[in-house]
């Protein structure tokens, strides 16, 4: 098991690597070269190219089952379920097999106003909670797949 981050606009980049590191999980950030990683203990760091999709790519043709991916792209979250990998947002949301459809489709009629002219709101600012909330899901989910895993 491992954690894997799509790093590229990852807001808790430093809660992961605390977490891996203090649960002796190997932490794996993804970035493109434009994003400025350093690997340091217990975390590795891999950089792709700068195309849109090419840390997405990576992470998709890497990961294996019972890995955790940290990601805000649905797209990444469905391929990484269908390999039976964990997933979370970095605001500590699950995606599962119960809201990634709803997520997609909700993504698509977005994409779809965006090009009629319609623009929604960004997300709310991120937060110190928010960072909290993910530390506590992600701990959460390490320790129920480690105790499943029988470690």
């Amino acid at each position: 098991m491992r954690i894997v981050v799509d790093g590229d606009s990852c807001p808790v980049k430093d809660e992961i690597s605390r977490t891996g590191r203090s649960m002796n999980v190997p932490v794996l950030m993804v970035s493109s070269y434009d994003h400025v990683l350093r690997s340091e203990e217990g975390v590795s760091v891999i950089q792709v190219d700068r195309s849109s999709q090419s840390a997405d790519l990576f992470i998709a043709n890497h990961i294996v089952s019972g890995d955790v991916v940290i990601t805000q792209d649905y797209g990444l979250a469905a391929l990484a379920l269908a390999k039976s990998c964990a997933v979370l947002s970095p605001r500590g949301e699950s995606y599962n097999s119960g809201n990634i459809d709803y997520l997609l489709e909700r993504r698509h009629h977005h994409a779809k106003a965006r090009r009629g002219g319609k623009y929604a709101k960004g997300p709310k600012p991120f937060t110190d909670e928010d960072r909290q909330v993910f530390q506590q899901e992600l701990t959460k989910v390490l320790v129920d797949l480690q105790e499943n895993a029988g470690i």
